[in-house]
């Protein structure tokens, strides 16, 4: 079973943060640029916080604040949840929909390791099952996918 370790092998280990004064303007335009969904928010060096387009969208823009004039440690998600790279991606997968979260640093030790989104989980996933079925159609018939 694959592991978040392999995804981050296949995806790269790039992580964007911001320190906990960073105005969320700033950390939008980071996000922008990088286009990715979220930052963590590094007080330090040590994880602080996370901040993702969800907390911009829900206590931001709906609550009418200025992105220009907010800091990040105003609307960042403080209670993070991270993961280890030995854990597997049906576990991680389980975290984020029991938790509703979809951005989950990767910690080895005390460092960061790197992110994963959901989205990298589900491309994992139906990167499995591809796998899965090409070996089983080539087992049941004999002969490779003649689609491919």
């Amino acid at each position: 079973m694959e592991t978040i370790s392999q995804i981050l092998e296949k995806k790269g280990k790039d992580v964007y943060s911001v320190a906990p004064d960073t105005t969320v303007f700033a950390a939008l335009t980071l996000m922008a640029e990088k286009n990715v969904g979220a930052v963590l928010v590094l007080d330090s060096g040590k994880l602080c916080g996370i901040m993702s387009e969800r907390d911009y969208a829900r206590k931001i823009a709906l609550k009418g604040k200025w992105s220009k004039e907010t800091p990040v440690s105003e609307i960042m998600s403080n209670e993070v949840i991270c993961i280890e790279p030995e854990q597997t991606i049906e576990n991680t997968k389980a975290i984020m929909i029991n938790k509703r979260i979809r951005h989950l640093p990767v910690m080895k030790g005390n460092q960061i390791a790197g992110i994963v989104s959901i989205g990298d989980i589900v491309n994992a996933v139906l990167d499995e099952k591809t796998f899965m079925i090409d070996q089983l159609y080539t087992y049941i018939q004999g002969i490779p996918d003649p689609e491919k």
